[in-house]
């Protein structure tokens, strides 16, 4: 598309979509939203922004091959429940540790946390590698 407004918004709207992103995947194991939704919100941008410059610019923005990112999202994912069986619980049981933060107090991360990103990565990978190859081929 040769498009000066689509163009321009795509490349302002592309890093505010991403950060509204990584804020779903941060809400989303305590309330609604999550690695899903968020991988989706990030995937949407990135394929605006293959409308307003093409397929190729926009696998160049991701900077890894989407097959071995998916690859990636599957391991954290797992990782997240391998955790827990490390720990002498059931595959994917929810532990959560404390981390001290100066000047915020302790921090607790999770393994739900972990297989939220997990889900984030590999739903963000497998829509664009999809999306972006029916384009390529168009």
């Amino acid at each position: 598309m040769n498009s000066v407004i689509l163009r321009t918004a795509a490349r302002v709207l592309l890093p505010l979509l991403v950060i509204f992103s990584i804020i779903l995947l941060l809400r989303g194991h305590n309330v609604p939203g999550g690695g899903f939704v968020g991988g989706l919100l990030v995937a949407s941008a990135v394929v605006l922004y293959a409308m307003a410059e093409g397929p190729r610019k926009a696998r160049a923005i991701m900077r890894i091959d989407l097959q071995v990112l998916i690859g990636i999202g599957l391991l954290i994912g797992l990782a997240a429940g391998l955790i827990g069986v490390a720990a002498g619980e059931p595959f994917m049981a929810g532990l959560w540790f404390e981390f001290p933060a100066p000047g915020l107090g302790e921090i607790k991360v999770g393994t739900p946390l972990l297989f939220d990103i997990g889900v984030y990565v590999t739903v963000l990978a497998v829509c664009l590698h999809m999306i972006l190859s029916l384009a390529e081929d168009a």
